[in-house]
């Protein structure tokens, strides 16, 4: 009897664990599926926004920004801004983002 108890207890086990593991694969692949996706918008928005003139102009105006902890907004910053909220509502990034992202592009 005990024999059976623990044949059945490992066959329980064993169902068990093969069901939780396949569970975390298809997590792990919404996940990472869903970065992917993130990271693709991201980085066409990045793309086509490094052509644009608008926002290459606003670099030393976003150097000045960063420089002095948002106090110093230019013009051409402000365009830039005004600019990528348009093309980019999605977006939730702060002044100081964006700033920051304008000067690695």
């Amino acid at each position: 009897m005990s024999r059976l108890r623990l044949l059945s207890a490992a066959a329980l086990l064993a169902v068990a664990a093969n069901s939780h593991a396949s569970s975390f694969i298809v997590t792990t692949d919404a996940v990472v599926g869903a970065l992917k996706s993130s990271s693709d918008a991201t980085s066409n928005l990045s793309s086509s926004l490094r052509d644009k003139k608008i926002v290459r102009a606003a670099r030393d105006d976003a150097a000045s920004f960063v420089a002095s902890e948002g106090a110093i907004r230019g013009v051409r910053l402000e365009s830039a801004l005004d600019y990528i909220h348009t093309q980019a509502p999605q977006l939730k990034a702060t002044d100081a983002q964006l700033a920051q992202a304008i000067l690695a592009i």
